[in-house]
């Protein structure tokens, strides 16, 4: 009966291997591979044929496998784990163990392989999701600290006035804003603003800086990609920034940068609240709320055939223009002290503006608008000492007054210049000193006995033409 049992497994031992729901892989003690069964074939997609005679050495060699168990197992002639990859991204889970002969020797190496790719994607996924769950921590912790505080913008102009009164009306809608403005004029912090006071505060406001990505990713950095879209793709795909901000407001700042194909895909979103990630096959729905900014004329790009007419009369719905700071120098002097007491916050000074300095500062065209008047107050508040920002200590483009006090009597002696120009700066430097000295230039003018606007014109006063 024995023999008959060893006769019948020998005779269907093929057969037996093929049945098992797990692939095998034997070979002998020099690597030489023997058998595969079914469902090895199945999971690698390599055959019988292709593999039966090769050593497994030459198998990784050519990039078949990345990892191998049979020398592992004939040198330690214990069983042993391991993952291997396969060229196509498939993961097996190999477990080999030794097979002995009647001496004791190691004759045949035998490595079970399970496909665990399914449970590695799911494992991704969960890291993933994990990271993600700590974002939303982290932003829910913003938002309880920081999200529900509606920063008012900092304005006393009547032109100011009437933009945060369009954009409390505006926010109180769905409706997509579009906001026009010169570089540097502030329209994130209203953009922000507009969210701030819209039914969507409570999720955070997520910035996209259409100029600053690549034309190149665009596509899959706005609407995301499926796994494997394109070559470097992530096997786990991704979701763009319109999926990331569904039930929120993106901020599209400088709209009038895209390019002209992302520009269609806009338009798709606008129309119909759908994206469509790279390589998918059907669209997504998304709920989000756009505000979009530029400092370009659309108008004119619609024109030059840059901007594409019917995106723009979709973004043209509740528009708004913030004027640029030359046209509203009365903002100047409540910006400059506002940017002021924030930096002494931060650097833990106690500092002040004298009266002629913000005069002089507000008569400023400030071609970079508020972006550059808040990085002057930022170099002012982190390089002065002393407690009083004077006229002095001003660029010289702002103040008209130069700090070489040296050039005088080089002036003078070598006649560089004329006399009523180096006299004129000589007052002007007389009279900067007078108001460090009293503090104030309605002190100086009651002291010399002028008038107060006499001393600024002085103080303001251009170089005179040879």
């Amino acid at each position: 009966m024995a023999d008959r049992s060893q006769e019948l497994l020998s005779k269907h031992v093929e057969r037996i291997l093929d049945a098992l729901p797990e692939g095998v892989f034997i070979s002998d003690a020099s690597g030489i591979s023997l058998r595969v069964n079914r469902m090895y074939e199945q999971l690698t997609g390599l055959t019988q044929a292709q593999l039966q005679g090769k050593n497994v050495r030459c198998l990784v060699e050519e990039g078949v496998f990345d990892h191998i168990l049979n020398p592992e197992i004939v040198r330690t002639g214990r069983p042993t784990t391991h993952v291997q990859q396969l060229k196509d991204g498939k993961k097996l889970v190999l477990t080999g163990f030794p097979v002995f002969d009647s001496r004791g020797e190691l004759c045949l190496v035998v490595t079970f392989a399970r496909d665990i790719t399914l449970l590695a994607q799911l494992q991704d996924q969960v890291t993933g999701q994990c990271k993600l769950i700590d974002q939303i921590n982290d932003q829910l912790a913003y938002i309880s600290n920081e999200g529900n505080k509606v920063r008012e913008p900092v304005y006393v102009s009547p032109s100011m006035r009437e933009v945060v009164s369009l954009l409390r009306r505006f926010a109180a809608t769905d409706a997509t804003v579009l906001i026009l403005g010169e570089t540097g004029a502030g329209k994130d912090v209203f953009a922000r603003f507009t969210h701030g006071l819209s039914e969507r505060r409570d999720k955070v406001l997520l910035k996209v800086d259409c100029g600053g990505i690549s034309e190149t990713l665009t596509e899959s950095e706005l609407f995301g990609y499926m796994p494997g879209a394109f070559t470097g793709a992530s096997n786990k795909g991704k979701a763009g920034y319109f999926e990331i901000a569904d039930g929120s407001t993106i901020f599209l700042d400088e709209v009038g940068e895209l390019p002209l194909s992302m520009q269609t895909r806009l338009l798709r979103v606008l129309q119909d609240g759908e994206i469509m990630r790279v390589g998918a096959s059907s669209p997504r729905k998304v709920d989000v709320r756009i505000i979009a900014a530029t400092n370009r004329n659309l108008a004119e790009s619609v024109e030059a055939g840059t901007f594409r007419r019917d995106l723009y009369y979709r973004l043209n719905v509740a528009t708004v223009r913030i004027p640029p700071l030359r046209e509203r120098r009365e903002d100047v002097r409540m910006l400059a002290e506002h940017f002021l007491e924030h930096y002494m916050a931060k650097y833990h000074k106690v500092m002040a503006f004298m009266d002629v300095t913000l005069d002089m500062m507000a008569a400023y065209a400030w071609p970079g608008n508020v972006r550059e008047l808040q990085n002057l107050v930022h170099s002012l508040v982190i390089t002065l000492t002393g407690p009083l920002i004077s006229p002095r200590d001003l660029p010289t483009q702002i103040s008209g007054v130069s700090n070489d006090a040296s050039r005088y009597s080089e002036d003078v002696l070598s006649a560089r210049r004329p006399l009523r120009e180096i006299m004129a700066e000589m007052e002007r430097d007389f009279l900067l000193k007078a108001i460090e000295v009293h503090g104030s230039v309605q002190r100086v003018a009651e002291l010399f006995q002028v008038n107060r606007s006499t001393i600024f014109r002085k103080l303001q006063g251009t170089r005179f033409s040879q």
